[in-house]
């Protein structure tokens, strides 16, 4: 009793093991490859739950959604102008028939080393026939497409469907960037010189009419400046007239102290002059005063034996006390 009883126990374990191993579930974003001994026997696309004979099939699960192929590096490319280019696309595809798939490919990572492979073809052909203008222009999306449609016709016999094939980056390689920059740069600092040149010249030109405008001025000026000097000075001759018609010996008098006033008034240098020199023709009238003095601070006029120290600025009231 006891051994038949094990034996029930252990088929009852091995029956509830084969029964869970029987059954998969299948998700929503999955679609399921049945295979026995490693031989593709069944393809389930529908979600839900399925059977399988446990110990002898396995299942491979795929991926029912979009996938998406992005290159590591991107690819030169030579136009039809002879211009290269650094091309970056990807793709993104979808997996139509596992079982196709299966025997093409195996997986995922040896899709993307064909896709890889294909799409890079594509894009050569593709962009070698077309120029550098009309990939900056709208015939871009024309050239995508084509390329998406000549990989969709390649890739159909690997079970997959290339829903989108698109340009993520098209630039000029390294080199030819630093070329076209030097070329930029040399181009713009050409244009600052012409507009530097034009600048100083505009410059030299505003700088010339103001001289001329300042010389007008100054000019002018001077001119009226002379014209009422003139008027001036003949107004003062006029009075000046006037007065030595007047009284001729007061204005010889006024004249000669302005002619003192202007040449000792600031100085600090001191004048011995004769009494008979004619820069003092109003000392001659006394023939005792021998000499005048002058010094920083008064004028000292000497006379006989006695003297008259008089302030440099009453200079005119001292002589006429004298």
């Amino acid at each position: 009793m006891g051994a038949t009883r094990l034996v029930s126990l252990i088929v009852g374990a091995l029956l509830i093991v084969a029964s869970f191993s029987a059954f998969f579930t299948v998700n929503q974003t999955q679609q399921a490859l049945v295979l026995q001994f490693g031989e593709p026997k069944r393809t389930i696309q529908e979600p839900g739950l399925a059977f399988k004979l446990p110990f002898i099939q396995d299942v491979i699960y795929y991926e029912k959604r979009v996938l998406s192929l992005i290159p590591q590096d991107a690819e030169e490319v030579i136009l039809s102008d002879q211009k290269r280019l650094q091309v970056d696309a990807y793709a993104r595809y979808q997996i139509e028939d596992p079982l196709l798939f299966y025997q093409t490919v195996r997986n995922e990572l040896g899709a993307r080393g064909r896709l890889e492979a294909i799409i890079d073809s594509s894009v050569r052909r593709a962009l070698g026939r077309e120029t550098l203008a009309s990939i900056l222009t709208g015939q871009r999306n024309d050239i995508t497409r084509s390329i998406g449609e000549e990989v969709n016709a390649s890739v159909s016999s690997l079970g997959i469907r290339i829903i989108d094939v698109r340009l993520r980056r098209a630039d000029y390689p390294t080199a030819t960037s630093q070329n076209i920059f030097n070329r930029m740069k040399s181009e713009r600092e050409r244009e600052a010189k012409e507009f530097r040149a034009t600048g100083e010249e505009e410059a030299q030109k505003i700088r010339a009419d103001a001289e001329k405008t300042r010389t007008v001025i100054i000019s002018e000026a001077q001119r009226e400046a002379q014209q009422t000097r003139g008027e001036g000075d003949g107004e003062a001759i006029k009075i000046y007239a006037d007065s030595f018609g007047q009284d001729a010996e007061f204005f010889a008098f006024y004249r000669s102290m302005e002619a003192y006033r202007k040449s000792i008034g600031n100085s600090d240098t001191s004048m011995v002059l004769s009494p008979d020199s004619s820069f003092f023709p109003a000392t001659r009238r006394n023939k005792h005063i021998p000499a005048m003095f002058w010094s920083r601070n008064v004028a000292f006029i000497q006379a006989g034996g006695g003297g008259i120290r008089c302030p440099r600025h009453s200079f005119s009231r001292c002589s006429e006390e004298i």
